[in-house]
């Protein structure tokens, strides 16, 4: 069994044989929302949507702790995480899907360890490669039999939201080596890594990063959802064969 994680455009997996909810309880507060048990393309399958049913919680008020822990206690094996990012490097267009391999984290003041607190042993992780390689393949070749193209590879910025972020942020992200931004990248990897879950992502490149193409001189809003939709169906259509042998 193994769980998905779904970021902005995938709120729910209208794929997903619902069998059951579960609201679960942790030490470290409730998740985003409940669990969702099911069978996708047969397999079991643990849905939770990142930011609430109802795209409510803000990428900086995400529980990251309790949305981890509630899967491990749920007993999947691995997690597939959906998010949208914005697009740096050119051929990061709208609407590509990328498979990233690593991350830099800018982010600050959210929860990011279970190794916190008075009583706690300190621990270190290794990070070095901070995506599961296996689980990475994996998508990558259930992508290709289901005849999507798919990025292999890419370095993922992680932000503190909400806002979008400034041209001249951009320029630094990208001397900084970042290919992609997004908000929600960190610290749900690191801390998957805490649990020994196998952690892998999907990006769904929404639109150019402020000061790119399309974006040089503003984000278009209105021009997301349709882009968002139209990538999700192929998102859907990779889930179902992951679930495949």
């Amino acid at each position: 069994m193994f769980a998905i994680i779904g970021g902005s455009g995938l709120t729910q997996l209208s794929t997903l044989e619902v069998e059951r909810r579960e609201v679960a309880r942790t030490p470290y507060g409730e998740p985003s929302g409940a669990l969702i048990f099911g069978r996708l393309a047969g397999c079991e399958v643990v849905f939770l949507a990142r930011h609430g049913y109802g795209h409510t919680i803000v990428p900086h008020r995400v529980n990251y702790r309790a949305n981890i822990w509630a899967l491990k206690a749920a007993g999947v094996g691995s997690v597939v995480s959906v998010a949208s990012v914005g697009g740096i490097r050119p051929d990061c267009a709208p609407g590509a899907l990328i498979v990233p391999d690593q991350i830099l984290d800018y982010t600050w003041g959210r929860a990011h360890t279970f190794f916190d607190g008075a009583d706690a042993l300190v621990r270190h992780i290794d990070f070095t490669h901070p995506y599961d390689e296996g689980m990475r393949r994996r998508i990558l070749d259930k992508a290709r039999e289901a005849g999507e193209e798919v990025i292999d590879g890419a370095v993922y910025a992680a932000t503190q939201g909400p806002r979008l972020e400034t041209a001249a942020e951009i320029d630094r992200l990208e001397r900084d080596g970042a290919d992609v931004v997004g908000m929600t990248g960190m610290p749900e990897a690191a801390l998957a890594r805490e649990l020994e879950l196998p952690y892998a992502a999907i990006n769904v490149v929404a639109n150019y990063a402020a000061g790119r193409e399309t974006s040089m001189q503003g984000v278009h809003f209105e021009q997301l959802e349709q882009v968002l939709q139209e990538a999700m169906l192929r998102v859907r259509n990779v889930l179902a064969r992951l679930c495949q042998s």
